[in-house]
């Protein structure tokens, strides 16, 4: 299981607001809305590889 880093992120009430509604629309907590939406920023600006395997699914002894 891999050991994922936890950091405070403030945001305005309103975007936090959204930002729920567009996570329930996709079945996703607003948490893992924003993990999706940094993962696809990331593979879209080439800064990692684009078959990388989800977050959650990387095996901690393989060296990515």
């Amino acid at each position: 299981m891999t050991k994922k880093k936890s950091f405070v992120l403030r945001l305005n009430p309103e975007i936090y607001k959204k930002l729920e509604k567009w996570a329930s629309d996709e079945f996703r907590s607003a948490n893992g809305q924003i993990e999706w939406i940094i993962d696809k920023a990331l593979k879209d600006s080439g800064r990692m590889r684009k078959n990388m395997p989800e977050p959650d699914k990387i095996d901690e002894s393989e060296d990515l």
